[in-house]
């Protein structure tokens, strides 16, 4: 997204009382292209442009962030370097790591584990995040 769709969209959220929820799904450009096609530079651009609205409104939190944790790409190496980036734009914003359930393209891969989401949530309070939480528990598998 370019200006000025991304100030007005923060502005409409600001007005709103609404937040602005970013999918973050991989620190590494390589990762990021092979899960998406495209680079995260942007992504990471935009999310840090916003991250200077957050004291204007603190609660509800106007921005919050996501991760997929996709087995085979998205380990706690990815979350960490993630979690290090939001944690050092502000380290109050809320960040869910979500389960993975295979489909579409990717159909090959297993659910997330709860090992897995687990291990990239100490990861992510270890780089500094104080609001973590781990979303659509109940794939979470057992699988590895």
């Amino acid at each position: 997204m370019q200006e000025p769709y991304l100030g007005m969209m923060a502005e409409l959220s600001m007005q709103s009382g609404g937040c602005i929820k970013f999918d973050l799904k991989a620190w590494d450009d390589g990762i990021h292209h092979a899960l998406c096609g495209v680079t995260n530079r942007k992504t990471l651009d935009n999310f840090k442009a916003l991250s200077t609205w957050i004291p204007k409104r603190p609660e509800p939190p106007f921005l919050i962030a996501s991760t997929l944790l996709v087995p085979g790409y998205v380990d706690e190496q990815e979350v960490s370097a993630i979690a290090g980036y939001i944690a050092g734009l502000n380290p109050k914003i809320p960040y869910s790591l979500l389960a993975f359930y295979p489909h579409f393209y990717l159909q090959d891969l297993p659910t997330t584990s709860r090992m897995h989401a687990m291990r990239c949530k100490e990861a992510a309070e270890r780089a500094g995040l104080h609001r973590v939480h781990i979303g659509n528990v109940y794939l979470l598998g057992e699988n590895y």
